[in-house]
């Protein structure tokens, strides 16, 4: 703190509305360039089509940006949002932040949604969502305090690089003796020099006396920030009750609060132990299916995955009931207390990890063949601190590691550095390489589409191979679940607005475990279903893990199990209490319709949002090589003989692969069409004009752009 310094830049005063039914009805904008600051209304017409959240973002990013804006034109705006039901204290789950920008991976729009206390505080602190626009000279702190309502701009010097040491430094300076109520956003040295950078939301951990963090990690949001010269983004808010969000039925909140917090706290112990082990469990459910990514996707199980399991972290993690907001009985937000790193800037020193949760220890860990907690966790914590997707890192790194054992690339490539898989020190040597910009992290750190550009053009790579076991579509990273088996998670995976996260749809055990959805049909209405409620959550400030994480003991013997319709109708229950405005479950599902569309067609207005956009590497299909068939032959051969009706005898291993690859490809194409006719769109995948008219969402720009 002794070298930290400050240069106030700009005071905005303003007077701080009164929360109205879960709404500030205004917005905040900061323009870095010129400081410029400056409140926009929020309309009855914004509430009533984009309600929140992502769809406030998407509305605010589509009128400041161009169709030819790049990810690091001053112009690309950074939009943070909670939305309606966001900081509910009460309510399980109710304390998510939706950040968009332009991404530098993808070239479109990009969305993640992250917990902390950031997003509640920006909504008390009067505004319903922050953009920021332009670039600043030199390292910038943009400070946003609710209680004495000033906005600030300040130049700052002797900060750190290090994310968790800038949210701690910054928490104690603005937190005046009362830390928790500061929230920070930063990135960190890595999000500067790749891009590939995450977001690191704070809140501060009152038992454990320190700053604790969440991560918006998808797309690269991370190094827009950094581009932009910001610090940080800091938000200053007081204590909050029930009261805060001024709900419109504070009986009837209370009311559906207490019943879903009751059964969460009874059944979670019986069920997942979100409580207790996080997301952890899911390493040994996903591996027991065969859908753990190992090895690049290659596989889907290994017999060491159990020592990443819930039972080792059940060990490892510091006990407590730790959630990222007030009040969530699920409480997943598990870390790791005197963890001691063997390499990078601190190694040989006690540090906290926040994490890890299951896509980092699939990422990290058994897609790159390494089945070491204590690895995976100290690459959890320089991802963390560096400002470093750790989804993209591990599906980027695993591409790396198949490639070197093709032998598409060799150690002359990547520096001396042996990348055969379960390499724990070339992976964190990787890890670190990034956060300074220098060597062959240098590359990696660009992301998996443009890696295949470089390793093909500088280093005679075998291009088609590449994109077939190169998992990235949309330019984004693919998150970690196999596909190979469930056609609808091709779907969920291919036709997801910003690329492969599995945020969007989750439809693996339904479709290949369940088999609730045998037909084209059947899978186009989950594709239409689920990916349009998912959506509903992120335009209102909601985690969806309450949602199907923890079920109702008689879930399984409902109409529609897989929907968790009882929570549904809890939601609606929640919504209506808040907002007073009185909706129905398909009532979730209409107003998150229009907003999901209107994403599809912001895809459209920078260039992409076609059929040909929604395509994927055939990894994510089916077996790209003869022993990723062998591994599965008893499957393949089945399918063959039984499905397609294919005489096998006799025939070898390449002429199965390439068989397979013709039906399974097909079948592809095929769901694309059924999806597309259930959503209203047309056969080149972009929303008509009867369903934008019907969805309200028929802007002049819009049907100008459709046309």
């Amino acid at each position: 703190m002794a070298d930290f310094g400050t240069k106030e830049i700009k005071t905005f005063d303003y007077k701080r509305p009164p929360i109205e039914k879960g709404y500030a009805n205004q917005t905040l904008h900061v323009n870095i360039s010129d400081s410029d600051i400056s409140i926009k209304p929020v309309t009855e017409k914004m509430k009533e089509t984009f309600i929140g959240g992502k769809g406030f973002d998407l509305w605010l990013l589509w009128n400041a940006v161009k169709g030819n804006t790049k990810w690091n034109d001053p112009e690309n705006e950074i939009c943070v949002a909670g939305g309606p039901l966001c900081g509910t204290p009460v309510y399980p789950g109710s304390g998510k932040s939706i950040v968009t920008s332009i991404s530098p991976t993808t070239g479109s729009v990009i969305d993640s949604n992250v917990g902390g206390h950031f997003g509640p505080y920006l909504k008390f602190s009067g505004f319903d969502a922050l953009e920021v626009q332009g670039k600043a000279s030199g390292d910038v702190v943009i400070f946003i305090d609710g209680i004495d309502q000033k906005i600030r701009i300040m130049e700052t010097s002797g900060l750190p690089d290090e994310a968790h040491e800038v949210s701690a430094i910054l928490t104690e300076y603005f937190g005046k003796g009362k830390p928790r109520n500061i929230s920070v956003i930063t990135a960190g040295p890595g999000a500067k020099h790749t891009l590939i950078g995450c977001l690191n939301f704070s809140w501060y951990d009152l038992k454990r006396k320190r700053v604790r963090y969440k991560q918006a990690g998808r797309g690269g949001i991370g190094s827009v920030f950094a581009d932009k010269g910001i610090k940080a983004i800091v938000a200053r808010w007081d204590s909050v009750n029930v009261n805060t969000n001024n709900p419109a039925d504070k009986v009837a909140l209370k009311e559906v609060a207490k019943d879903y917090s009751h059964e969460i706290v009874e059944l979670d112990p019986k069920q997942n132990e979100m409580s207790r082990v996080g997301t952890t469990h899911l390493v040994t459910i996903m591996n027991d299916y065969d859908l753990l990514p190992t090895h690049n996707y290659r596989y889907g199980r290994h017999k060491e995955a159990p020592n990443m399991g819930q039972e080792v972290y059940r060990r490892i993690f510091d006990p407590g009931f730790d959630g990222c907001w007030m009040g969530c009985t699920v409480a997943c937000s598990h870390g790791v207390k005197d963890f001691v790193p063997l390499t990078g800037p601190y190694k040989g020193k006690k540090v906290f990890v926040d994490g890890p949760e299951y896509e980092t220890i699939a990422g990290c860990g058994s897609n790159l063949g390494i089945f070491d907690p204590f690895t995976v966790t100290e690459m959890n914590f320089y991802c963390d601190t560096y400002g470093l997707d750790t989804i993209s890192v591990g599906t980027g790194i695993a591409f790396v590691m198949e490639c070197f054992e093709m032998g598409l690339i060799n150690e002359t490539h990547t520096n001396g550095m042996d990348f055969s898989f379960g390499n724990k020190v070339s992976a964190l040597e990787l890890v670190h390489q990034m956060a300074r910009g220098e060597g062959f992290g240098r590359i990696v750190g660009q992301g998996i589409r443009k890696m295949k550009v470089i390793f093909a053009r500088d280093y005679g790579a075998d291009p088609a191979v590449m994109q077939d076991i190169g998992m990235e579509a949309k330019g984004l990273e693919f998150s970690e679940y196999m596909t190979k088996e469930s056609l609808a998670q091709q779907g969920g995976y291919g036709l997801a607005l910003k690329g492969p996260q599995h945020d969007e749809a989750w439809l693996i055990f339904l479709d290949m475990v369940h088999n609730f959805m045998p037909t084209f049909e059947q899978k186009a209405e989950a594709l239409h279903w689920f990916p349009v409620f998912r959506t509903w959550f992120g335009l209102c400030g909601l985690c969806k893990l309450p949602w199907n994480d923890v079920v109702p003991e008689d879930n399984k013997d409902t109409e529609e199990p897989a929907k968790v319709m009882k929570h549904v109708q809890w939601y609606a229950q929640f919504f209506s209490a808040v907002t007073g405005h009185q909706v129905s479950p398909d009532g979730l599902v209409s107003m998150s319709e229009a907003v999901y569309n209107f994403q599809r067609i912001f895809n459209l207005k920078m260039g992409f949002g076609r059929r040909e956009h929604d395509s994927i590497p055939y990894r994510a299909v089916g077996p790209v090589t003869a022993d990723e068939y062998e591994s599965r032959q008893e499957r393949y051969d089945t399918q063959l003989i039984e499905k397609h009706k294919v005489d096998i005898k006799d025939m070898g291993t390449e002429k199965k692969v390439t068989l397979l690859r013709e039906f399974r490809e097909s079948m592809y194409e095929k769901l694309k069409d059924a999806v597309y006719d259930r959503r209203g769109w047309t056969n080149d995948g972009i929303p008509t004009v009867e369903t934008v008219k019907r969805l309200g969402i028929d802007f002049p720009e819009v049907l100008d752009l459709l046309k």
